[in-house]
């Protein structure tokens, strides 16, 4: 059964397609590949070349969706840099 998720339309999950990550609308398109696309240097226009089905709202969720992972994230050097 696809879910979306809270505060992302757009954001699907389903059990049994690719194991549970999160994905674009429904597609076998993870954002995490969207966003490393992105941190690549890829630009929209780019990867609609290749992946004609993603949107700027998709690319919008995914980074709303980072930076939402990212707030809860917390960073604790494990040593002092010398």
């Amino acid at each position: 059964m696809q879910q979306t998720l809270r505060r992302f339309d757009r954001l699907t999950v389903e059990a049994d397609k690719l194991g549970g990550q999160v994905c674009i609308r429904g597609y076998r398109f993870t954002v995490e590949h969207l966003l490393e696309l992105l941190a690549g240097g890829w630009a929209l226009d780019r990867i609609q070349l290749d992946f004609p089905f993603i949107e700027q709202e998709d690319v919008q969720q995914a980074l709303g969706y980072a930076a939402a992972l990212a707030h809860r994230e917390v960073y604790v050097p494990l040593q002092e840099p010398a």
